[in-house]
């Protein structure tokens, strides 16, 4: 497949029909959240999805992960449609080949941040768990902060613990739900740079979310969402450095 004389790369994700609806709450009827959503992304591509608030970015974020399950349409990673699969199956997919990162952090409070780097190592039946979650702190710079639990880490860290725990399975695709939208605007920036350096580094699909469109001009391509719809797919012209 080629666009303009260049070679693309083949697909990891492929969305093709997705919708979603909900039922309003009265039963009068249904919230229509996704309609007819359909995009590809490459291999070790970047991809901002923008939008207003409610607009079915989140949405679509936790059916690509397959966190929810759609009314209709599919989404294939390296191939396998998510929802051809039971929940189980959907599991193991995302410990192998998905990495998410919210925005709420979502790390365990039980657990220091090298425990959770560690738990979906640990899942994933992973022998080494323990060192690479070690190396991915370090390379996040919080090799000093392996004992700290969340509650003694600012939102900062907590962020790279959370990139680090996204890394550290090497999952081909990274999704990324607002992951600066809880940080200062320094922090944010920091967390940012740290992001792209190791996609770059991992060779990870990158997709994220986000109402920055600064953070969604890093990215070469950005898909704006309008009231459950893809509107338009823009070519940034200022692709991470």
């Amino acid at each position: 497949m080629k666009r303009s004389g260049i070679e693309l790369s083949s697909p990891v994700i492929e969305v093709d029909g997705l919708c979603k609806q909900v039922t309003l709450a009265d039963g009068q009827g249904e919230l229509q959240i996704l309609q007819d959503i359909r995009f590809s992304v490459g291999a070790g591509d970047s991809v901002a999805i923008v939008g207003a608030s409610g607009s079915g970015k989140s949405t679509l974020l936790g059916l690509l992960a397959g966190l929810d399950v759609p009314a209709r349409g599919a989404v294939r990673v390296q191939g396998q449609d998510l929802f051809a699969l039971d929940e189980d199956a959907r599991a193991a997919l995302r410990g192998e080949s998905i990495g998410f990162v919210f925005q709420s952090f979502q790390l365990l409070p039980a657990l220091s941040a090298l425990e959770n780097v560690m738990l979906p190592l640990e899942l994933a039946g992973a022998g080494d768990a323990r060192a690479v979650a070690t190396q991915w702190l370090q390379r996040v710079g919080l090799g000093s902060r392996l004992t700290h639990y969340p509650k003694h880490l600012s939102g900062g860290e907590q962020q790279r613990v959370a990139l680090a725990r996204a890394f550290a399975p090497n999952p081909r695709v990274l999704l990324a739900d607002e992951p600066t939208g809880n940080l200062d605007a320094e922090t944010g920036r920091a967390i940012i740079e740290l992001m792209f350096a190791l996609n770059r580094e991992a060779g990870t699909t990158l997709v994220l979310v986000t109402h920055d469109e600064s953070l969604a001009r890093r990215c070469g391509r950005v898909l704006r969402m309008e009231a459950g719809r893809l509107r338009e797919a823009e070519n940034t012209t200022s692709p991470p450095l």
